[in-house]
């Protein structure tokens, strides 16, 4: 058991969620089909009807509303493509109730590359159903081709030099143009999504503060936060995407709370702080402290869990506005038992598909 620290003073008031475009409806959320959530024994009632198309100040907003007082449950969906509902599938099978979050991945593997367009239509699915959308991106690196391995030497995992890496930041060169070109290639599907009304909670590369990926592990300001902002000014400013809520994210590695800082991009380029929680399971509160102050008034997230949250946890640490259960591991024994997952989404504080809108 961790101990609980001392209560936090309170925070200062938010400020307004940047003002977005409202977003259209079109013919893609029309042709995808809406698929109620059947009835289950112990189900909560699904009273809230279907997110109608929203913007990006909707999300936050809402975010903003239930920080310190509710989470919304979240599960991630990655491998296969071809799939991309069979965790969220599971958790309502152990608990009668959907995710209020669901998360999915554009991958790297060549099958799942080619599916990406069926993990986009769930995403829209998935948003007219009444959950948010997150999405992830294990992202093949700039000096490969478009899908990859995982392994170092063959892709996700791999190391550039640093002379890559600069190259890489620099405008112009040809890595930096690579990258670009590597972007473009999911402007397509997040376009259909700005199209259908669907903002995206976007996590493009995360967990920074660790190595294990090629993007990770390089502070300061030439570091991973300068690709991080070449992201981020590639999509929203010059594809001019303006559906992405932009979710910056580090992991809990061990003794690193107070480093986190140096892998932040600056405010202008965050939208939400996120946190992935592997070392201990829950975050220790020095990491919870630690992204408190980097965010301000910005919503706090636990966008990857192995281990769910309990309701204490939740409890003690309030300020965590959504959490996301990392695909097999909700049913792996070894970090979640069914009672532990039912206890979770059945406790008061926490929000599930059909039990919240955004407007309140």
């Amino acid at each position: 058991m961790r101990r609980l620290r001392p209560p936090f003073p309170p925070r200062p008031a938010r400020r307004a969620p940047r003002l977005r475009t409202a977003l259209a409806v079109t013919a893609l959320l029309a042709a995808v089909p809406v698929t109620a959530a059947p009835a289950a024994a112990g189900a909560a009632p699904q009273a809230r009807p279907a997110f109608a198309p929203a913007t990006p100040g909707d999300v936050l907003a809402f975010l903003d509303r239930i920080g310190g007082s509710a989470t919304v449950t979240g599960q991630h969906n990655k491998e296969p493509n071809s799939w991309p509902s069979q965790y969220t599938a599971q958790v309502h099978e152990t608990t009668g109730r959907y995710p209020g979050l669901w998360g999915g991945d554009f991958l790297f593997a060549q099958a799942d590359v080619e599916n990406r367009q069926t993990m986009t239509d769930q995403a829209v699915t998935e948003w007219t159903n009444g959950s948010l959308t997150t999405l992830t991106w294990h992202v093949c690196p700039p000096t490969r081709g478009s899908s990859c391995g995982w392994d170092a030497g063959t892709g996700v995992m791999d190391r550039l030099s640093d002379a890559q890496w600069q190259e890489l930041i620099t405008e112009g060169t040809a890595l930096n143009r690579a990258w670009l070109a590597r972007l473009d290639e999911a402007v397509p599907y997040l376009r259909q999504l700005a199209d259908a009304g669907v903002p995206v909670l976007f996590r493009p590369l995360h967990e920074m503060n660790e190595a294990w990926a090629w993007w990770g592990g390089r502070p300061g300001p030439d570091g991973s936060s300068a690709l991080y902002r070449i992201t981020h000014d590639h999509l929203a400013g010059t594809r001019a995407l303006d559906n992405l809520i932009w979710v910056w994210n580090v992991k809990d590695v061990q003794g690193g709370a107070g480093q986190v800082a140096e892998y932040y991009p600056g405010d202008a380029y965050v939208d939400v702080v996120s946190l992935d929680a592997w070392m201990n399971h829950f975050p220790p509160t020095a990491y919870y402290d630690a992204l408190r102050g980097l965010a301000g008034d910005k919503p706090l997230a636990l966008a990857e869990v192995g281990r769910i949250p309990g309701p204490a946890e939740l409890a003690a640490q309030p300020e965590w506005t959504y959490f996301m259960v990392w695909s097999e591991h909700l049913r792996d024994p070894a970090f979640n038992t069914p009672e532990r997952i039912r206890a979770t989404y059945e406790d008061e504080r926490s929000l599930s598909q059909g039990q919240f809108g955004l407007d309140g």
